[in-house]
């Protein structure tokens, strides 16, 4: 027995030197462990009271932004205001375009015919319009003034059309016949547009009457249209209806309705109420 556990001092070296080597491969493994898990842990810590912060302002119900605006007159909107009220800039050029021209929109209906804003909008941003009310002062009989309150154009009679100086028998029933053609007066600058009536006669009869209840109309597909559908329009005879249709065909497809003012004899001083029946 004693001979087998005596080592000599070379045995008892070699004993000692696994030892240490066992030892040393033991420590290597729990730095290189330790120092893994220290480059695991993340370079930022999460700031629990401000992501607290956060996280209330998400779960916390949004607030209107849209400030409160009160009632305006719509022709004179500004930018900003349309931006408010979630008008496109293009809807709002259209207006600055019609008020350039030195006319005034008076109801509902011609600022939609104007600037073709969508109905829902319309409903959304009517609240806010504040139209000022037209009246003209007559002399009565005994000298006194007597203000009247513009009447619907669109159902005028001739008679009532007759109380305008300037405007007899003739030309009231040409009126009517006018309006029977567009089928309803869009907007009320139409009346310059009936044949024979003096512009200062058209003005004074813009004071007494004004378009309230403009007729729904179906819009001509610029794109589409034939020669004998855009011919059905008051403002084009057939001769330009055909140059429309033509210049269609050569260049292709319209990218706006004042392209038409770029056509031979085309009536670009009509070219706004023209707009008003077509569409792309």
């Amino acid at each position: 027995m004693k001979s087998h556990f005596r080592y000599s001092k070379q045995e008892k070296r070699g004993i000692f030197f696994l030892l240490f080597l066992i030892a040393s491969l033991q420590s290597g493994f729990y730095f290189v462990n330790l120092k893994s898990t220290r480059e695991k842990e993340p370079y930022f810590t999460v700031d629990t009271l401000a992501q607290a912060f956060i996280d209330s302002v998400k779960a916390s119900p949004a607030k209107n932004e849209r400030l409160k605006l009160n009632p305006f007159n719509p022709n004179f909107i500004t930018d900003y205001r349309g931006y408010v009220l979630g008008i496109s800039p293009e809807e709002l050029d259209r207006l600055y375009a019609f008020r350039k021209t030195g006319r005034y929109i008076r109801t509902t209906e011609e600022f939609q015919a104007v600037t073709k804003i969508s109905k829902e909008l319309l409903g959304q941003v009517e609240p806010y319009f504040k139209f000022p009310r037209l009246r003209q002062r007559n002399k009565t009989r005994s000298g006194a003034d007597q203000i009247s309150i513009p009447r619907d154009l669109n159902s005028a009679t001739a008679r009532e059309l007759q109380q305008i100086s300037g405007i007899g028998p003739v030309l009231s029933s040409r009126i009517i016949r006018f309006r029977d053609r567009l089928g309803g007066f869009i907007v009320t600058e139409q009346l310059l547009d009936v044949y024979g009536l003096d512009r200062e006669v058209a003005e004074k009869a813009m004071k007494m009457f004004q378009v309230f209840n403009a007729p729904e109309i179906r819009k001509i597909n610029l794109n589409q249209a034939q020669v004998n559908e855009l011919t059905g329009l008051v403002y084009l005879n057939q001769e330009i209806a055909r140059k429309i249709v033509a210049y269609r065909e050569e260049l292709g497809r319209y990218d706006s309705i004042e392209q038409l003012t770029k056509i031979e004899d085309f009536p670009t001083d009509r070219i706004q109420r023209i707009k008003l029946y077509l569409a792309l």
